[in-house]
C-alpha cells in the first residue's frame, strides 16, 4: 500500500478499472520519475478548469498586527507614539493592547488609532522604558473597564492574485515515404507521437517553474499570454549568496534554524521539496549523521526520501529537469502542494490535434496542445533555496 503525499490521493486508490482521462494524465502515469514530476503530482490535486485565460483567486492571511516605531519615545512620554505607515494601526483600537517586544512594556490604547499615530497609556503593570526607534510594538489583546461599551469594530480582506492560462503546443510530423518503410525500430510515426508527448510536457514542467506572468498586446485580438511559475511567484527566498555569514555556504544550523522559521513557518507539515545534485549533496553531507532515508511511493509512484524534523517532513526528490537548467544545480524548491493547483481553460486541457497538416503535404503533421496555468492559491507556504554552493 503506497504512502500518500499530503493534499495528494494515493497511487493505492485506482482500481484497474481506472483509465486516464486525457494525455496528461497518462504521461504521468506512464513517467511519474522523467521529466516531469511536478506534473505528475499536480495530476492527483485538484485540478480545475477555467472560462478565461485570466484566473483569479484570493489569498486570505491573519494580519501580523504589528508596528514599527518611527522616532525613539523616552520612558516619560504618556501618550503619544509615532510609528511608521503601516495598515495594521487599524487594529490599535481603544481598550486595545500593545507590548514592546524589545522591553516587556505594556501599553492600552486609550483612542482609536489612525494615519501613523498611538495613543496610549503606558506602563501597565510596570515600569516605563524607552522604546527605541524602530522598535516592534506587538498588539497582545484587548481590556475593557467593567461596565463598557463595545469597541469599534475593524476586520480586514483577502487580497487577489491572478495568473493566465499559457498555449502550449508540439508538433511532429513524418513523411509519407517513411510511414511506408519497413524499420527495425518500429513504427516512426507512433515514435515520434511518443516523443512529442515527453517534449511537450517537458514543455509545461519548464513554464510552472521558470514562466514569469505576462500578457503580450492584451488590447489585441490575439494576445500572447505567459504562465507565472514557481520561481517567479515564490516570495519567500533564501539566496545563500548572501543570506548568511560565508557567501554561498549555508551550515547544518542555518539549514536547521530556515526549516523552523521560514519553510515550515506558515502551511503544512509534510512538503515536497525538488533539488538540484549539488544541494542534494550539501543536503546529504550536513543530514547524514542523524537521516535515514525512506522510500515514500507517492501519487503516480513518484519516488521521494523521506526527512523527518522537529519542524516538519521534506519528501525529498531530485529533479532531473534541475540539472539541464543552469543556475538550478545548487538550488531547491520546496512546496506545499494543497496549494497548488493546474488550471486548464475549458475543452483544452493536453489533446492529440491528428492530421493538421496541409493538404499538399506528402506525409503525416499531428500536434499537441493544452492551454493551462499555475495557480498558486498561497505564496508563504512555499520556499526558494539558490546558490547553496557548499557546506560548512
Amino acid at each position: 500500500m503506497p504512502t500518500a503525499i499530503a493534499g495528494l490521493r494515493g497511487s493505492g486508490e485506482f482500481t484497474t478499472d481506472f483509465r486516464p482521462t486525457n494525455y496528461r494524465e497518462l504521461f504521468t502515469m506512464l513517467e511519474p520519475n522523467g521529466t516531469a514530476p511536478l506534473q505528475a503530482l499536480l495530476a492527483m490535486t485538484a485540478s480545475e478548469s477555467t472560462n478565461d485565460p485570466k484566473f483569479n483567486h484570493f489569498r486570505d492571511e491573519t494580519p501580523d498586527r504589528v508596528m514599527k516605531v518611527n522616532g525613539a519615545v523616552a520612558s516619560t512620554s504618556t501618550t503619544a507614539i509615532t510609528i511608521d505607515a503601516d495598515t495594521d494601526v487599524q487594529f490599535a483600537v481603544t481598550g486595545t493592547l500593545v507590548s514592546n517586544l524589545d522591553t516587556g512594556e505594556v501599553m492600552r490604547c486609550t483612542a482609536d488609532s489612525s494615519g501613523t499615530g498611538l495613543v496610549v497609556e503606558r506602563n501597565i503593570g510596570g515600569t516605563s522604558h524607552q522604546i527605541a526607534d524602530n522598535a516592534n510594538l506587538a498588539i497582545i489583546g484587548f481590556a475593557d473597564k467593567e461596565g463598557g461599551n463595545s469597541p469599534t469594530p475593524v476586520s480586514f480582506d483577502a487580497t487577489t492574485d491572478f495568473n493566465y492560462t499559457q498555449i502550449f503546443k508540439t508538433a511532429v510530423s513524418v513523411s509519407r515515404t517513411l510511414q511506408n518503410t519497413a524499420l527495425r525500430t518500429g513504427d516512426k510515426e507512433q515514435e515520434v507521437i511518443t516523443k512529442g508527448l515527453k517534449l511537450h510536457m517537458s514543455d509545461i514542467e519548464r513554464a510552472m517553474f521558470w514562466g514569469i506572468r505576462h500578457e503580450s498586446n492584451g488590447s489585441t485580438s490575439q494576445p500572447t499570454r505567459y504562465t507565472g511559475g514557481l520561481t517567479s511567484q515564490i516570495t519567500n527566498v533564501t539566496d545563500v549568496a548572501s543570506a548568511f555569514a560565508t557567501n554561498n555556504i549555508m551550515t547544518e544550523k542555518e539549514f536547521d534554524q530556515t526549516l523552523i522559521e521560514s519553510i515550515f513557518a506558515f502551511g503544512g507539515k509534510e512538503k515536497i521539496c525538488f533539488m538540484g545534485a549539488r544541494a542534494a549533496s550539501n543536503f546529504m553531507t550536513l543530514a547524514k549523521n542523524r537521516w535515514s532515508p525512506t522510500q515514500v511511493e507517492g501519487s503516480y509512484g513518484v519516488s521521494m526520501s523521506r526527512y523527518s524534523t522537529f519542524a516538519g517532513d521534506l519528501m525529498c526528490y531530485l529533479h532531473p529537469m534541475f540539472r539541464q537548467i543552469p543556475g538550478m544545480d545548487d538550488a531547491m524548491i520546496i512546496l506545499d502542494v494543497p496549494y497548488l493547483k493546474y488550471r486548464y481553460l475549458d475543452n483544452s486541457d493536453t489533446m492529440l490535434q491528428r492530421d493538421i497538416q496541409a493538404t499538399d503535404f506528402d506525409g503525416k503533421k499531428h500536434q499537441y496542445l493544452t492551454e493551462c496555468g499555475l495557480e498558486m492559491t498561497q505564496a508563504q507556504v512555499h520556499h526558494y533555496i539558490k546558490n547553496w554552493a557548499a557546506v560548512a
